[in-house]
Order: structure tokens, then C-alpha cells, then sequence
């Protein structure tokens, strides 16, 4: 189910391509990599495509994100992170600063507390700030989400017994909250902050990317982003917060 889900949104992916020709949509993709050898071993790669679209009527967004390194763990040099993400979203506009906005997001990562989560929501949308150098924009409203927490063991009892859990795949009703502001200082270095909160009743799943990007040219970039993940409610034994340092370069179309 996995792969059909990444594969549907592989396919969404192909209209946006299309259409960017005739110049309505805009996109941007960035890669960073990183190796070492010798006394050590890693490989880092994380990739990342986003296109967008607005007009007088409707604001359009889709995104595919991708993080995978490999490195070298007490004495075995093994897979260390390994997540795909895909979303998007639709706005109608009532009028230049409102509307009404649909949403889904699906993130499959082998190294987090769940093996899968998806959302999909519905809510209202709001422009505070949109002029030449600034934008600030905020989104709230209700949606499901369905997730699979990972199987974990409990050790308890005298002598020690060793249980596994294995959680039943879980859906319930959560309230999403996202916030973006961008930011220019000149032609050239710019600033963007997205956070995004989904939070209901078995996890409160917290997302912020910062990223400061310096444009080489009008078609190339330099982007240093720093990224916090956060579970409220995650398996014995695993952390609540990861974080998540790159430095990418950036291809704009």
C-alpha cells in the first residue's frame, strides 16, 4: 500500500511538470550529498521538488521530499535514515487575502516512531502580509489522520519477561495548523519559515523548516535549512524530537 500510495503521488506529480511549460507553474528543486571514506564511511543525500501555482482564483502547492544516509553504526555500515514525504494543497479564493483550502500530506519513514502517517484536511486560509519583499499566511482547520506505530517490546515481571507490541493501525479526528512566512533582505538572500502542527488524540506531530537561501543567478541557489521534527507520543526507548541540517543547491523553473 506503501508503494501505491508514493507511486499515485509520483503521478500527480507529471500534470504539474507539464503545465510548467507553458509558464503558469513555478517550481524549484534542490539536492545535497555528502561522503566520507577512510576511517569512516557515510553517504548523505536528501532531495527535495516543489511546484506552485496562483492566480486570481486559486493558489495550488505539491511537494515531494526525500532523505537517505547511510553510515557506519558500531563497527556495520548500514541505512541510518531513510523518508519520503509527498503533500499538497488547493485554495479558493473568496477574496485577495481568504480562503478555503484543502490539504493532504503522506510520509513514510523507516527510522520514525510510525512506519506511515497520512492527513487530509479541510480549512480556511488567511493572507496576513503579502507585498514585494514580505508574505505571512496561516492556515487552520479540521482533518483525519490515519497512522501505523511500530512494534515495540516491553520488559517487565520477576523474572524478566519480553512482550512485543504490535499497535493496531490508528485513525482519528486532528486539528491542522500551518504557518508560512517568507521573507526577502534583497535580490539576492531571502528567508522562508514554514511550521506546521497536526495535532489529535494518539500523537501531536510538530514540523518546522527554516531555510536561508542566497541566489547565484537566476536560476541557481545556495540554501542552508535547519528542520525540527517532533512526536508527542512515540515507542519506548525512541525519541520525541529529530533535527535535521542541509545544505542544498537549488534549481529554480
Amino acid at each position: 500500500m506503501k508503494n501505491a500510495v508514493l507511486a499515485s503521488a509520483l503521478l500527480l506529480a507529471i500534470p504539474a511538470m507539464v503545465h510548467a511549460e507553458d509558464g503558469e507553474w513555478t517550481g524549484a528543486g534542490e539536492v545535497g550529498f555528502a561522503a566520507t571514506s577512510g576511517n569512516t564511511k557515510s553517504q548523505n543525500l536528501n532531495a527535495k521538488l516543489a511546484f506552485k501555482k496562483e492566480d486570481a482564483q486559486w493558489k495550488h502547492n505539491f511537494f515531494l521530499n526525500a532523505l537517505r544516509s547511510k553510515g557506519e553504526t558500531d563497527g556495520d555500515y548500514k541505512l541510518t535514515a531513510n523518508r519520503y514525504e509527498a503533500g499538497a494543497s488547493s485554495g479558493y479564493k473568496f477574496d485577495e487575502r481568504s480562503y478555503l483550502v484543502g490539504a493532504a500530506r503522506y510520509e513514510n519513514d523507516d527510522f520514525s516512531p510510525y512506519s506511515y502517517q497520512w492527513v487530509i484536511s479541510l480549512g480556511y486560509g488567511y493572507t496576513i502580509i503579502k507585498n514585494q519583499q514580505t508574505e505571512l499566511s496561516a492556515e487552520i482547520g479540521p482533518g483525519y489522520r490515519r497512522l501505523d506505530k511500530r512494534p515495540y517490546t516491553v520488559t517487565a515481571g520477576d523474572p524478566p519477561v519480553t512482550t512485543i507490541i504490535d499497535p493496531d493501525v490508528e485513525g482519528n479526528v486532528v486539528g491542522r495548523g500551518l504557518i508560512t512566512f517568507k521573507h526577502k533582505f534583497n535580490d539576492v538572500t531571502s528567508f522562508e519559515n514554514t511550521s506546521l502542527i497536526e495535532t489529535g488524540s494518539n500523537n501531536t506531530f510538530l514540523q518546522n523548516d527554516a531555510s536561508l537561501a542566497v541566489s547565484m543567478n537566476e536560476k541557481l541557489a545556495l540554501k542552508l535549512g535547519y528542520q525540527i521534527r517532533h512526536n508527542s507520543d512515540v515507542s519506548p526507548g525512541k525519541k520525541k524530537t529529530d533535527q535535521l541540517v542541509t545544505t542544498n543547491l537549488v534549481y529554480k523553473f
